[in-house]
């Protein structure tokens, strides 16, 4: 058993590092997309795009990114219990803000262009995963932060849909995040170009982070 405890703390190591280096990467092919391609990121500018350019990069690095790494926080740093819940903790509110702020800019850009909110499988995707995630964070700082609150066998039982509903949480985050790329590509028309396969390789960066976020946190349970 001790051998095995071994053999999967490595391979969750070096699985959380390449989740990482995932995560680092798709940030940087995000930016060079916005500020290169795109004319950069402002929330305050009166230019329409800049505007727009707030939502992928925090709806990626403010609530994917931050949400990745609080699962990863919880169960692949050595610490005490305290130290990875309140990080856990504390990681999660940091990307439901910088998620809230993520969507005011795209409701902030759609009225800038006269654009109907709410109108693509995009936008129902990423409004239904924020406001479960909402509902998530509320459910685990009420049962786990505040544990007299709660009997040893009621938070056992909800930790395993705690667990569970993060990680779907994560994955609709992404679905969010894809459907997203292929929207704006197709809404700009970008074809075969260079601009074109930096948003595919983006997107697959992204799908692979969550991928390594998942199969770190599944090893970090034999640990």
């Amino acid at each position: 058993m001790d051998i095995d405890r071994h053999r999967f703390r490595r391979s969750a190591s070096r699985i959380t590092v390449l989740a990482h280096a995932l995560g680092v990467t798709a940030l940087s092919l995000l930016l060079v997309w916005l500020l290169h391609y795109r004319e950069g990121i402002n929330l305050d500018s009166d230019n329409a795009s800049r505007v727009f350019n707030v939502h992928p990069f925090l709806m990626f690095f403010g609530f994917i990114f931050f949400a990745g790494e609080a699962a990863m926080a919880y169960k692949t740093v050595q610490a005490e219990r305290k130290v990875q819940k309140f990080t856990h903790m504390l990681l999660n509110l940091i990307a439901l803000v910088l998620g809230i702020v993520g969507i005011h800019a795209a409701f902030k850009y759609h009225n800038m262009i006269n654009l109907k909110h709410m109108f693509s499988l995009h936008s129902w995707i990423g409004m239904g995963t924020l406001c479960f995630f909402i509902l998530q964070w509320l459910f685990g700082f009420a049962m786990f932060m505040f544990p007299r609150s709660s009997n040893s066998s009621t938070r056992e039982r909800g930790l395993l849909w705690h667990v569970c509903a993060g990680r779907a949480l994560l994955y609709m985050a992404i679905c969010a995040a894809e459907t997203g790329l292929m929207e704006k590509a197709s809404t700009l028309k970008l074809m075969d170009s260079r601009e074109s396969h930096l948003v595919n390789f983006t997107g697959l960066t992204i799908l692979l982070f969550g991928i390594t976020v998942d199969l770190s946190i599944a090893l970090a349970r034999y640990i």
